[in-house]
């Protein structure tokens, strides 16, 4: 193992509710450039873990017991992701400098001052030995900003091209874009759905978790009544900075406008959902990067192959591929994003993009819980 410095575990549990992903990894300079990858997992969700989670999306009675509850059965999984990480990678946690944790988003109202992402960062610290790096998104809605999404400055040290722009598509519940223009500038939003109707309304309907390889959707028929009334959702017709996510898009959400067209079969809803994240990305950059060259896709969504097919028609002649050909698995990008972050809240530097979430300037993110 290399100097301890420069030795950073970034977890990541999203919208899309599976699991944590976690990876250890060591940095170059301050530059946050990935020198070596050391180790990847993945930690389930469990289906009673997952419940809890949801349950509280929505306003409830005892929301304050169950949501300590949630972050301290969360410390646990993400511990043992860390377990599973030193173990692959051979190390001892005293030679990790910190874990960047992102915790799991409950609700997301910058409108209101606030975001919650549930997670108990000192039981983590107690349970791993390690130093701990949490709650990234608060400082910047303390400075006006949406707190999100924290991921393109991230993508800017990563994937930037000095002669070309780029873009970089997170797919997971929700999906978000980061403009990578030459010179350096760049920009960032939160599209709309990503992953996060599609996995409700499949396990609604099949009982499973996500649509493999969009294999459900593609037997489908887009409806393109639905579709047109999904895109009528005032969110998207705001311009940036903006975010957003289960607070807005959720199965009661998409219930409610599938009351004007009670006839419309489950599989070509399903298909619908998906035309609806392809059109949303698309239409979202060839309205903001019309000089895009090349979109590169991360997260979840870069496995359905029905979304990509989609994505691809809509983009026409721009070049379409996933993060895997710049170099980093499409699956471990956001992890590696908050082991980034960890390692910018060490050096003292800032995270976030005031371009892109709207804050008053770039800050420090993130709270230490020493171990």
């Amino acid at each position: 193992m290399e100097n301890k410095s420069s030795t950073f575990i970034g977890l990541m549990s999203g919208t899309s509710l599976d699991g944590v992903d976690g990876v250890l990894v060591r940095f170059g300079d301050h530059k946050g450039e990935v020198l070596q990858m050391q180790a990847s997992s993945h930690q389930s969700f469990s289906p009673e873990l997952k419940q809890q989670a949801l349950a509280l999306q929505q306003a409830a009675d005892n929301e304050i017991e169950r949501e300590a509850l949630l972050a301290n059965a969360l410390a646990s999984v993400y511990a043992d992701c860390v377990s599973k990480l030193l173990s692959a990678a051979n190390c001892e946690a005293s030679q990790i400098q910190a874990i960047g944790v992102h915790g799991q988003t409950i609700r997301h109202r910058p409108d209101l001052g606030f975001t919650r992402q549930t997670n108990n960062p000192a039981l983590l610290a107690e349970y791993t030995g390690i130093d701990v790096v949490a709650d990234f998104r608060s400082r910047d809605i303390a400075a006006g900003g949406h707190g999100a999404p924290l991921v393109p400055a991230f993508h800017r040290a990563m994937f930037g091209h000095d002669r070309h722009c780029r873009v970089v598509v997170n797919i997971g519940g929700i999906s978000n874009i980061s403009i990578l223009r030459v010179k350096g500038h760049t920009t960032g939003f939160d599209t709309g759905p990503g992953n996060v109707l599609m996995d409700a309304w499949i396990h609604q309907h099949q009982g499973l978790a996500f649509d493999d390889s969009g294999s459900w959707a593609a037997q489908g028929q887009v409806h393109t009544a639905l579709l047109e009334l999904l895109c009528q959702e005032a969110y998207l017709q705001k311009t940036p900075p903006k975010s957003t996510g289960r607070d807005l898009f959720h199965l009661a959400w998409l219930i409610e406008k599938l009351q004007v067209f009670p006839d419309i079969s489950a599989v070509d809803v399903q298909a619908s959902l998906c035309a609806l994240t392809a059109k949303t990305i698309a239409d979202a950059i060839q309205t903001y990067s019309p000089d895009c060259e090349a979109v590169y896709v991360c997260g979840g969504g870069a496995y359905n192959n029905t979304l990509m097919h989609m994505l691809k028609e809509l983009l026409g002649n721009i070049h379409l591929d996933s993060t895997d050909s710049l170099g980093i698995a499409a699956n471990h990008v956001e992890a590696l994003a908050f082991a980034w972050l960890a390692q910018r809240f060490h050096l003292r530097l800032a995270g976030n993009l005031s371009d892109v979430t709207g804050a008053r300037g770039e800050r420090i993110l993130g709270a230490l819980y020493p171990a």
